[in-house]
């Protein structure tokens, strides 16, 4: 683990800014810390793109203490438009690479220690992916969750355009991922407390407000349902969802962080881009929800 001189500034935590849209990547041009020790947590969904991720990570890291990235499955596609077209856990790798490259944390590197208001706390930027264990009521196999999202038209694109290789499937890239993560998690000191970064939620309950449920399917895994006990977490950093809110589980506080498109940050009432505080943490309200972004 790293640490950082203790005493000022805030954890700040944003996601899924999809800069793509020249809206979102406007929003991202605007972003500046409100103090020098400011922390940033980039919770995935930058963009398709190795060349916008490496804008944006670039931006971002010349602006903030310190950048902390976990990939989105957006990151991980191999898209048509993009002239990297590496496959899978080779371009995980690439990606790391890039960041490295900029002084930003990935899920490879050592976790960071937070030691300014709030801390001491270990933060660490995960890459899980999912597993299809959030099934569609009634469902009990994969294949029948597909046959049902296939049915209703949401399937999410990851089944076109995010390639496991070398794994055999996604969940078997998942199940390794999992099994690493847990290993490294496993190993922090006892009294440490966590903040724990993933482009999916560890618990299945924020996927509750979704408008199509079956779009859960590519939301997470339930082997991670009890990480945010086991692991000590202060607070669980998440996004993909684009439903930007705070929810308590269990005691504690799971914070999606998205922007989402531009299509859906216009409805809400507060402006686009805000990052969202995470440490010192805020004082206790009841649930937020903003479910104009469920999907």
């Amino acid at each position: 683990m790293t640490s950082t001189a203790g005493g000022a500034g805030q954890l700040l935590a944003i996601s899924d800014l999809h800069i793509g849209y020249d809206e979102n990547r406007a929003l991202v041009e605007r972003m500046r810390p409100d103090s020098d020790e400011d922390w940033l947590l980039v919770a995935g969904d930058v963009s398709e793109s190795v060349a916008d991720i490496r804008w944006a990570l670039k931006t971002l890291a010349g602006r903030f203490r310190k950048v902390v990235w976990a990939p989105g499955n957006h990151e991980l596609w191999t898209h048509p438009k993009d002239p990297i077209t590496l496959r899978g856990v080779e371009r995980y790798e690439h990606l790391v690479e890039v960041c490295r490259e900029l002084g930003v944390i990935t899920p490879e590197d050592p976790y960071p220690v937070w030691d300014g208001p709030g801390g001491p706390v270990a933060v660490a930027p995960l890459f899980l992916l999912y597993d299809y264990s959030f099934l569609p009521s009634g469902c009990t196999t994969k294949e029948e969750g597909l046959k049902y999202a296939h049915g209703t038209g949401i399937v999410c694109n990851d089944e076109y355009l995010l390639h496991p290789d070398p794994y055999p499937s996604r969940e078997a890239w998942c199940e390794a991922r999992v099994a690493e993560t847990e290993r490294r998690l496993a190993a922090l000191p006892e009294d440490l407390p966590t903040v724990l970064v993933n482009h999916y939620p560890l618990d299945r309950h924020p996927t509750d407000v979704l408008w199509y449920p079956e779009f859960a399917m590519w939301c997470g895994t339930r082997r991670t349902a009890d990480w945010h006990r086991r692991f000590r977490v202060e607070t669980m950093v998440y996004g993909h969802l684009h439903i930007p809110r705070t929810t308590w589980h269990e005691g504690v506080r799971f914070e999606e962080v998205s922007v989402g498109y531009p299509r859906e940050w216009r409805k809400r009432p507060d402006p686009p881009g805000r990052l969202r505080r995470i440490l010192p943490a805020e004082p206790k309200e009841p649930e937020e929800s903003e479910e104009d972004g469920a999907r």
